[in-house]
């Protein structure tokens, strides 16, 4: 194996930390953002990758022939996509499998900075989450005994709400402050079925409105963390959902208070 220079050991840290980087902001759990990050390291040359999780921080360290390189990165929260973490696997795999016993070249380390450059980081369209979205806050509440009026008015709630969260999300609102704006809006929606007396049962609409709120993949994290050792993040993660569900009941509690509905609920 070919000796690894100072300036080529600096372009593997930040390829290492753009990774980890990555799989945090898209909603990876702590052990793959270790364990991708690692791997990733050591199949370019590394003797030793170590990394540190905060929250809203990675710290990664490599060593190499007794040198050592230290980088820090904040993250920032994105949504949650899949597709982009499968990728990130799929370039870690194929690194790993392009190593050459008997000699390491630099272009192996080009061919890996290309493909993240080249990650597929596109979305499905607004209105098309829009409306799968309302669709499935509708299906919710037909299955729990809502007539197709009551599955029509949580449809359309449901649908202008996410249109709501993207919107906001897009021009960079706090995250709290546009939980509380969309279940504030989904719920004035859903709370029309009282005023005009629409469907079999309201309460339905109202509750199926705020499903797309449920923060479940961040939670189911947080757990995992905690479980696999990372206390810290996982207790910072499950905080931030936490806070996420306090702030939807805001916007809930908000939106029935100004439409003075006091006897909501089943």
């Amino acid at each position: 194996m070919t000796s690894i220079s100072y300036v080529q050991q600096q372009r593997i840290t930040r390829l290492c930390v753009r990774c980890g980087l990555l799989l945090m902001q898209y909603g990876a759990e702590s052990a793959v953002v270790v364990d991708l990050s690692k791997r990733l390291g050591l199949a370019l040359g590394m003797n030793s990758v170590e990394c540190s999780l905060n929250f809203n921080a990675l710290t990664l360290t490599t060593i190499c022939d007794e040198r050592c390189i230290t980088t820090t990165r904040d993250t920032i929260n994105q949504s949650i996509n899949v597709n982009l973490l499968v990728q990130i696997q799929q370039i870690v795999n194929k690194t790993e499998a392009a190593i050459n016993n008997d000699k390491l070249t630099p272009e192996l380390t080009d061919h890996t900075t290309l493909a993240f450059d080249e990650l597929d980081k596109t979305v499905y369209p607004t209105w098309l989450v829009g409306v799968f979205v309302g669709a499935s806050c509708a299906a919710f509440a037909y299955l729990n005994g809502g007539s197709w009026s009551i599955t029509a008015v949580t449809f359309i709630a449901g649908m202008v709400a996410m249109f709501t969260r993207i919107y906001l999300a897009k021009h960079h609102f706090n995250p709290f402050i546009a939980v509380i704006a969309t279940a504030f809006i989904a719920s004035l929606i859903g709370a029309t079925t009282y005023y005009f007396d629409i469907g079999n049962n309201a309460d339905i609409a109202v509750a199926s409105s705020v499903l797309l709120l449920v923060p479940s993949f961040p939670l189911i994290n947080s757990f995992s963390d905690i479980l696999k050792g990372y206390v810290n993040i996982g207790v910072g993660r499950a905080v931030f959902t936490y806070m996420l569900t306090l702030s939807a009941c805001v916007g809930i509690v908000m939106a029935l208070v100004l439409l003075q509905i006091q006897h909501w609920g089943f």
